[in-house]
């Protein structure tokens, strides 16, 4: 390749988009089945060889050539037991009687408060962790509908009454934990790093994770006959793909808020790619965000945001899905890249439910990092939780956790209170040499994986994360989404960044000499020295 050539690869052009603004009974509950020889999996006495049979016997098989949802219809008759599951106000007194079924279209509590969905609990009891442990893993790496699914797999608690027809699913979840042997080593002086990368996902991000939850239920709903035409969203910029892939699945019209010129191309053309009605909007996400919740009101179309509290039952699989890759052994860190804050909750649901319903015996403490420009929550931490203010969002590599004022503070407080969480911050030029140091060990991360990997580096340097404790930093995007940033990292054109750890092409004439001595210079620059 010429020398010009081998140059211009770190230059892309630039792309614009612009767009003109013109019932039925409730559906069978999970197939548990209990061996009708055996007690039930309640019992104390009972063993991981019964819980294991028992798993088993909920398994599904299939005629070669069928249709999987047909299978799924006509195996799911059996039930031996019934979970259901509600919305309830966020935190609310427990004297407290107000509900609503999942089945309504409701995002706010009588107060105007977050609602969450509340599982019933006793009814999941009836199992103990052996079975769930057990059922879980029995469904690993299945094609069953819906199970294959990392999401799914724990279905009985995520949307235990949605029929399996409804659901809408690309078998989204069952992302790699990565063991980052080189990176921690070499940068962290640690021997047990791990990183969940939860952008390997069907639209390239862990909002698959809750989309598939929100779309299928709103499935649901329309075969229901409830008045929803649509489903809306603001984004900055993985939400709107998630939201746009599972509508096009569905045949369900999807219709995105996008701040104008904040969001990187590759997420950009998601939405449009699928068949969204994109609207790009000259105001930030949080701008976004107001007006796609007043249109909400007034229009028959779904909120999507993570105000809607079944994307994070959706999320909070990955937390279930980092302990089965550990085989059910607990982290002592995760580290989780913040914005809107929900998933930094979800994370905190996912192993609260394990702990509560026994198939673990603790949680482990969580991290939430914010970039430096997007930082309120980090800001009210560090005040001691007693003064909260929504801050403006500046441009930050993270584009998509530059949000000020995020919709789930609320939910966030109260788990990292309750796991005596931590948070940090990371300003554009560590979080940018913090993906640039990852990505020389054999990753291709997102900014946003950077803004969680100062935040280790930080409590490494300080001593609060030991050497030898084991830890998980998620990974919420692929690196791809974000490709620019990373050319213009590369080719040191970010203006007051050193980008101490560039790598550009080098420009050689075409000729073996001149090969021959760049060569020589960069194999003697990486000899061993004794």
């Amino acid at each position: 390749m010429a020398a010009s050539s081998s140059s211009s690869l770190l230059h892309q052009s630039h792309l614009s988009f612009t767009t003109k603004s013109s019932v039925q009974p409730p559906p069978p509950r999970p197939n548990i089945v209990r061996a009708a020889s055996t007690e039930s999996s309640s019992n104390n006495n009972s063993s991981n060889a019964t819980a294991k049979n028992n798993a088993a016997a909920a398994a599904v098989t299939f005629n070669k050539g069928g249709n999987i949802r047909d299978d799924a219809r006509r195996h799911n008759v059996v039930h031996s037991h019934r979970f259901s599951a509600k919305y309830v106000p966020f935190n609310a007194d427990p004297a407290c009687d107000e509900s609503y079924s999942l089945d309504e279209v409701i995002y706010r509590s009588q107060s105007g408060g977050l609602l969450d969905v509340r599982h019933d609990m006793d009814a999941l009891k009836h199992y103990d962790g052996a079975y769930w442990r057990a059922l879980f893993d029995s469904r690993v790496g299945k094609t069953t509908w819906p199970y294959g699914s990392g999401v799914w797999s724990k279905k009985e608690w995520v949307l235990p009454e949605i029929d399996s027809e409804d659901i809408v699913s690309a078998f989204e979840g069952n992302s790699n934990l990565f063991w980052a042997e080189r990176f921690g080593k070499s940068f962290m002086g640690m021997n047990d790093l791990w990183v969940k990368h939860c952008g390997i996902s069907h639209t390239g991000s862990f909002k698959d994770l809750g989309m598939t939850v929100l779309v299928s239920q709103v499935n649901r709903l329309k075969k229901l006959n409830k008045p929803v035409v649509g489903v809306g969203c603001a984004s900055t910029g993985d939400t709107s793909a998630a939201l746009s892939a599972y509508c096009a699945a569905a045949g369900i019209p999807s219709i995105v808020f996008l701040p104008a010129n904040k969001i990187s191309i590759a997420q950009l053309v998601q939405p449009i790619a699928n068949g969204a009605f994109v609207l790009s909007i000259d105001t930030d996400f949080d701008g976004c965000m107001q007006l796609i919740r007043e249109v909400t009101s007034e229009l028959p179309i779904y909120l999507a945001n993570s105000l809607n509290s079944l994307r994070l039952e959706g999320q909070k699989t990955a937390a279930i899905e980092i302990l089965q890759q550990f085989d059910w052994e607990v982290p002592d860190w995760v580290i989780v890249p913040g914005g809107n804050l929900g998933n930094i909750y979800a994370f905190y649901k996912g192993f609260q439910m394990c702990k509560e319903l026994g198939l673990v015996d603790r949680t482990p403490r969580l991290v939430c990092a914010q970039a430096a420009n997007a930082n309120p929550l980090y800001l009210y931490y560090k005040s001691g939780w007693k003064d909260f203010k929504s801050v403006k969002a500046n441009t930050t590599f993270a584009s998509a956790i530059q949000i000020g004022d995020p919709v789930s503070i609320d939910r966030a407080v109260y788990a990292l209170k309750n796991c005596d969480g931590i948070v940090e911050e990371a300003t554009e030029e560590e979080l940018m040499d913090a993906m640039a140091q990852a990505d020389s060990t054999g990753m291709f991360i997102c900014p946003h994986t950077g803004v969680a990997l100062t935040a280790l580096k930080k409590l490494r340097d300080s001593g609060v994360i030991g050497k030898t404790d084991r830890t998980v930093v998620v990974s919420t995007a692929h690196g791809l989404k974000f490709t620019q940033s990373k050319i213009d990292y590369h080719s040191m054109e970010i203006k007051d960044m050193a980008c101490r750890l560039a790598n550009p092409p080098v420009n050689v004439s075409a000729d073996f000499g001149s090969v021959m001595d760049v060569l020589k210079k960069y194999l003697l620059s990486k000899a061993p020295k004794y």
